[in-house]
């Protein structure tokens, strides 16, 4: 598989929507004796897309036996086999990145809210995304990163230690950033 396009070719391109142009996930079904040696199986694909997707190895039968088990019962075979949070949110992760979708949070005193962007979106696009009059009024964006936010307890706590820090028109929204939109219409 080459992606690999001249100038040229891609100039030709612009304007067909190919499917070999979309960014390629590949999940790979293993045993489960193979868990160990599951980054060795992917490797080849892994290779062989070349930074046009990712892969992700997955065994189904440990998922489906999982998915009988109680929350508890799910967590220790998850821990015992090492499967981390499981192929589902792994799976949806890595497709919700491919598609070059990001996420922003909002907080305040009666809810909190997770908005999805388009990677590389400025603030004032991510507060368009909230409501078209904040990015016409954009003046700044108050920003923290949400670990720290839960590391801290709160939107007051983070300010008073200083934290909280002030970006422009220009500042490129990163995942996971937590957003106090100021603006005037």
């Amino acid at each position: 598989m080459n992606f690999d396009f001249s100038d040229e070719q891609k100039l030709l391109r612009r304007g067909n929507f190919f499917l070999t142009d979309k960014p390629v996930l590949a999940v790979v079904n293993i045993g489960e004796d193979q868990l160990d040696s599951a980054d060795a199986l992917v490797k080849p694909v892994a290779d062989e897309l070349a930074g046009h997707g990712e892969v992700l190895a997955v065994c189904v039968k440990l998922e489906a036996e999982a998915a009988q088990l109680s929350d508890e019962e799910r967590v220790e075979m998850s821990e015992g086999f090492g499967l981390g949070e499981g192929a589902l949110a792994r799976v949806a992760r890595s497709a919700y990145h491919l598609l070059g979708l990001r996420t922003f949070l909002t907080t305040g005193d009666k809810e909190s809210r997770a908005w999805s962007f388009r990677a590389g979106a400025t603030a004032p696009e991510c507060a368009g995304v909230i409501h078209s009059d904040l990015q016409r009024g954009f003046i700044r964006a108050e920003v923290i990163y949400w670990d720290q936010l839960i590391e801290l307890g709160s939107w007051t706590a983070a300010k008073a230690a200083g934290r909280i820090r002030v970006e422009g028109s220009q500042y490129v929204v990163e995942d996971g950033d937590v957003l106090e939109i100021r603006f005037n219409v």
